[in-house]
């Protein structure tokens, strides 16, 4: 039986950048306005967050912002996050506090979905990060400009500690953590089985586009520009929801998130 009560999306920041960034090889030129997305699920063994979203330091602090996001590389201007969207605000707004956050899932490092780190542990979360080790790793070579060590440091300069998990397990009975490889390294997906309708299959960036799913197109970017990886996960995504019932929550889609029960309304 599940243990999961409820469960919110949290919009952490808006992103306007190309949307060939989330179609491999496609729509070069065609900018699109993306949400950066986090989650919040209450179970009976806890709260866990599936990500973090930004850190809005770096955002920002005009010398941070130029430092992290003026890469050429990076190709991609600063989201707007404002304090509506940092997740504490989110928490308190629910009566939490990050102390009250048990666990936190990191679906992959890249700085939109890990950034929050630091900040959340400056409020006083103490939980638990659950981080995939072939993620960790991939992280730690430098070459994906997307990876900023700087959001996994504490303020001591040293790593934030993690745990480590390989493959595919059971978080808290009713929560899956589902292997999605392709986007990066050690991506990982979750379903989750809510107490009531259909069960929740979190895409993460495996698909940031409702057209990833449909069409079957791979995000833009690609761990070691492994299309074969990103497109078997997608294809594992639309099986595990044709087995389960589940529906795909696609992860930065600004339609499909308007779609969804604003905040602070929960599925249940």
């Amino acid at each position: 039986m599940t243990q999961v009560r409820k469960l919110w999306p949290l919009l952490t920041a808006l992103h306007r950048y190309d949307k060939s960034i989330s179609t491999w090889r496609r729509n070069q030129g065609q900018m699109i306005d993306a949400p950066i997305l986090a989650y919040l699920l209450e179970t009976a063994n806890g709260r866990i967050l599936y990500d973090v979203g930004c850190d809005h330091t770096k955002v920002h602090d005009p010398a941070l912002r130029a430092r992290w996001y003026g890469s050429p590389a990076l190709n991609m201007a600063p989201p707007q996050m404002d304090e509506e969207h940092r997740i504490p605000h989110h928490l308190a707004r629910l009566g939490l506090t990050p102390a009250d956050v048990d666990l936190i899932f990191i679906g992959h490092l890249h700085f939109d979905h890990a950034g929050g780190l630091k900040e959340l542990r400056r409020c006083g979360c103490g939980a638990e990060i659950q981080v995939q080790q072939a993620e960790w790793n991939a992280a730690q070579t430098g070459e994906d400009v997307a990876y900023w060590n700087d959001d996994w440091m504490g303020e001591d300069g040293l790593p934030l500690q993690m745990r480590f998990t390989s493959g595919e397990y059971t978080v808290v009975p009713g929560v899956q953590a589902v292997s999605t490889p392709g986007h990066t390294a050690g991506h990982m997906s979750m379903l989750i089985e809510l107490p009531e309708g259909a069960p929740v299959l979190l895409a993460g960036d495996a698909a940031d586009l409702q057209e990833n799913l449909d069409e079957e197109i791979a995000p833009g970017g690609l761990w070691q520009e492994r299309e074969d990886l990103a497109l078997a996960s997608i294809r594992k995504l639309k099986s595990l929801s044709r087995e389960t019932g589940a529906v795909i929550w696609p992860n930065h889609d600004l339609a499909f998130y308007r779609s969804l029960r604003p905040f602070p309304q929960a599925y249940e």
